[in-house]
């Protein structure tokens, strides 16, 4: 039997693109004499449809579209296939429908629901309550087999069916799972651990077929897995691709690579050097970079931007946040920004230029002292009226120095406006975290891409990109060996380095994953650590208090297991204390 697993790209709700998607798929795989292709969870409708669930006649748009594309596309061949479906009353299900040579064959509900982290599945879906297997071909979406393990979330399911073990009973040989499942650094590993352990403990061959593309905040890696009976990973396409894979598999279990045909599903063969070769074994800045760089690119092509504006300070962020937009939208979309102050360093402007010389993207000039003298004369008059001083200071304070970030976010929007580009904010996670960051200033922009970002990674991932730049595309280093090598400041006063207000940033990025991330509380975070008990408090404080201004930044990235954003649900107005 051959196989194919098609990892293609929805776009939530774009219900005739995703079932064209679909139709080339099929196309392709029926060419190179695929017996069976696998499409993932809910691809019809693209995930994570959300509250489209609830709007009038979505699923039952969705339902017509799967019909039509089951009964006029599955000739000759065996199609399977997500989408959501009418359940009892005014539920829905998450299916998988089975059909060939245009007839139904069969449904299954995915039985195991995560509302968890970015999942809310329980909301909007009836569980399945029974395997199926079609032609010694058992089914499982996504959870089902993962069952919470991957995400720290396994105690959610104890007691509940085991939908893999009821399949094999049920008569599965082979156990197909199409699924949607993001991408968080690390969680790949943890991926194949779980369909091997499946494999190997029913001595069957188990499939895994993931989305690709990016829908929000959300990014997903377009795996696609083959593992054998003794749990041994048979066969796997390039993460982040779009290639499918094409196995054959023996009544006997034995499964073999369709070679070079897999390739040619999804367009010509990439050499051998191409960065994404096989990228399922390497290491975290490799799949970090290509997940960022498809996070952007399906974020503005799916919200309808064909370019971007950075504000370019000459600093390792918006460096990297710079170097993401010019591979996702090419240089000729990107346009940079520098701003300098008069605190500003002459080697930040030189650093923003070289920069984008570097990048072959534009850069415009930009000095800010105009509109900073102008906002601080009418602020002034305000705060005459009040009674208390003005901005006029030796050194400046923190409505001073804001302001400078709010004149430079608002020149950011007024090109946004006239050009139709969307503004890309540069702020890394450690900034986010203890609210480092201006509202209407430097928060300001439609998508934020280094927000689940930790500025150690921002500096480990720049280096990476640098020592790979060939295989990556570019012609030399992209960022300025100096912008690595000065220390992070925001320069909105003289001589200001960024620890000056935070601990130094191993230190603040560890109190971060450790409280953020792992959920620890002060007093545990001293005990693991060592780090001054003071130091602790004050970061976890700093991260309470800036939760107001997380709710009111641009929607970000999710790199991480908790990312500031709609995995993470915590009240503004609270006044608990960890330490309590």
């Amino acid at each position: 039997m051959r196989l194919t697993l098609a990892p293609i790209n929805p776009t939530v709700g774009d219900l005739a693109a995703n079932t064209a998607r679909a139709h080339a798929a099929i196309a392709a795989a029926r060419a190179h004499h695929a017996d069976v292709i696998i499409l993932p969870e809910l691809c019809i409708g693209g995930y994570p449809p959300k509250d489209l669930l609830l709007e009038p006649g979505f699923i039952a748009a969705c339902h017509t579209a799967a019909r039509t594309l089951g009964e006029q596309h599955s000739r000759g061949l065996t199609l399977i296939f997500g989408t959501p479906l009418p359940g009892l009353g005014a539920t829905c299900t998450n299916s998988l429908l089975v059909y060939r040579d245009g007839h139904l064959l069969a449904r299954y509900d995915k039985r195991l629901l995560p509302t968890y982290d970015v999942f809310d599945e329980d909301r909007y879906f009836a569980p399945g309550d029974k395997p199926v297997v079609v032609d010694g071909l058992g089914l499982a979406i996504c959870e089902d087999l993962w069952r919470g393990e991957d995400a720290g979330f396994a105690s959610r399911y104890a007691g509940a069916p085991d939908p893999v073990a009821d399949a094999v009973a049920a008569g599965a040989k082979i156990l197909l799972s199409p699924s949607a499942s993001p991408f968080v650094l690390g969680k790949g590993q943890k991926h194949r651990d779980i369909l091997a352990g499946h494999a190997q403990r029913h001595r069957i061959p188990v499939l895994s077929v993931n989305q690709l593309g990016g829908n929000d905040d959300l990014i997903f890696d377009g795996h696609a897995y083959a593992f054998a009976p003794d749990g041994s990973l048979a066969a796997q396409s390039r993460l982040f691709s779009g290639d499918s894979l094409t196995v054959d598999i023996t009544d006997h279990g034995a499964i073999s690579d369709a070679g070079d045909e897999a390739l040619r599903i999804s367009g010509s063969p990439a050499p051998s050097t191409h960065p994404t070769h096989q990228l399922a074994n390497s290491d975290d800045d490799q799949l970090l970079y290509h997940a960022l760089v498809l996070g952007v690119r399906d974020y503005l092509a799916k919200t309808g931007f064909t370019s971007a504006i950075i504000g370019l300070s000459g600093g390792i962020d918006s460096a990297l946040t710079a170097v993401i937009a010019a591979a996702a939208l090419g240089p000729a979309n990107v346009l940079g920004v520098a701003m300098p102050s008069k605190y500003s360093s002459s080697h930040s402007i030189e650093d923003a230029q070289d920069l984008a010389r570097r990048l072959s993207i534009r850069c415009l000039l930009t000095p800010i002292e105009p509109g900073v003298v102008g906002g601080s004369s009418i602020a002034d008059g305000a705060f005459h009226q009040l009674g208390v001083p003005g901005l006029g200071r030796v050194l400046p304070d923190i409505a001073e120095e804001n302001l400078q970030s709010r004149v430079r976010g608002t020149l950011l929007m007024t090109l946004s406006n006239r050009t139709g580009a969307i503004v890309l904010t540069t702020g890394n996670k450690s900034e986010l975290a203890v609210g480092y960051c201006t509202l209407y200033g430097d928060m300001n922009g439609g998508l934020a891409v280094l927000s689940d970002v930790t500025k150690q990674l921002v500096y480990r991932l720049s280096r990476w990109i640098n020592a790979h730049a060939a295989p990556l595309g570019f012609s030399s280093p992209p960022i300025p060996q100096r912008t690595i090598d000065k220390p992070p400041s925001a320069e909105l006063r003289p001589n200001q380095t960024d620890q000056d207000s935070l601990p130094p940033y191993d230190v603040l990025d560890e109190i971060i994953e450790r409280r953020v991330n792992a959920r620890q509380s002060p007093r545990d975070i001293v005990a693991a650590t060592g780090f001054d008990a003071a130091t602790v408090a004050r970061v976890v404080r700093l991260i309470s208090l800036a939760e107001y201004k997380r709710k009111q930044a641009a929607i970000g990235l999710k790199v991480t297991s908790v990312a500031f954003g709609s995995g993470r649900r915590v009240p503004i107005a609270q006044r608990w204390s960890p330490e309590a």
